[in-house]
């Protein structure tokens, strides 16, 4: 690994407190969401120009995750309690020393659980992002074959059904000068904000880390160009969820913009291994 690719990742993901804008730090103060908070948080601001045209950085195409971290809760099952790092509290820490390896082997219907969105983006394998029409921004994955869409220019709703990967708004944030990041002939600096509601339960981390139906989640997308020209994204992710934590649980997850679809590799959500 390269050190100044080290240091580039740790600026990006260190920026994140600072981006808590007032529709980000609502979100993350509000956690409960209740009626009169959610009508208190911003709508993305009026354009002409879609999503796309909007975007300071062109994100889409295919990328690898590149482990740089807790690499036994990514690339293996850990132990049942292994739960080092994840504010748990009482009832969090009670659960996940409940899960039962064996047990989700033999459950099927639990198999997607470590494969929601609060936890997806630690999941070994690769992405696919790109456009689904001019202001939806749709992230494939192989690991799990899950799919997200990020919505601009609209409110979360109120009466969304839950499920794996919620419901994500999305909106660009920061203007500047920029080296033009993948294919993408824009010069502007900028990320992506995401927030996330109507989530299913599911696992933070493979061995059964839980997250209930109340987390909200808030992500920071940001990419940037070495000087050899190898592109590298930083995705920001904060877990809120008042039923197992005692506090956000922020995590920074890299990966690597490849030249094409190469080992791309869908592959259906395992209990028993992160791919």
């Amino acid at each position: 690994m390269k050190q100044e690719s080290a240091y580039r990742w740790a600026g990006a993901a260190s920026r994140a407190p600072a981006r808590l804008s007032t529709w980000g730090a609502a979100f993350t103060l509000a956690l409960g969401f209740s009626p009169q908070v959610r009508a208190q948080l911003p709508e993305a601001p009026k354009s002409t120009q879609s999503a796309r045209e909007q975007a300071p950085q062109d994100l889409t195409g295919y990328w690898v995750s590149l482990v740089t971290e807790d690499w036994r809760f990514r690339m293996m099952v850990a132990d049942p309690g292994d739960t080092e790092s994840v504010p748990l509290n009482a009832e969090g820490l009670k659960v996940a020393k409940s899960w039962n390896p064996d047990q989700a082997r033999a459950d099927n219907a639990n198999a997607c659980k470590a494969f929601g969105a609060a936890g997806l983006m630690r999941i070994p394998g690769r992405l696919h992002i790109s456009w689904q029409g001019d202001n939806v921004l749709k992230i494939q994955t192989d690991s799990g074959t899950q799919t997200r869409l990020f919505y601009f220019s609209k409110p979360l709703p109120r009466d969304e059904s839950l499920s794996l990967q919620g419901y994500s708004v999305a909106r660009w944030q920061g203007t500047g000068s920029r080296q033009p990041l993948g294919r993408s002939q824009k010069t502007k600096e900028g990320y992506l904000e995401v927030i996330t509601d109507h989530l299913l339960p599911g696992y933070l981390r493979t061995n059964g880390v839980p997250y209930s139906s109340g987390t909200k989640l808030l992500e920071y997308y940001d990419g940037f160009r070495e000087a050899n020209g190898d592109v590298y994204l930083v995705i920001t992710t904060v877990v809120t969820d008042v039923t197992y934590l005692t506090q956000p649980f922020v995590t920074s997850s890299h990966f690597k913009q490849l030249p094409g679809n190469s080992g791309w590799d869908p592959t259906p959500c395992r209990a028993d291994e992160p791919r």
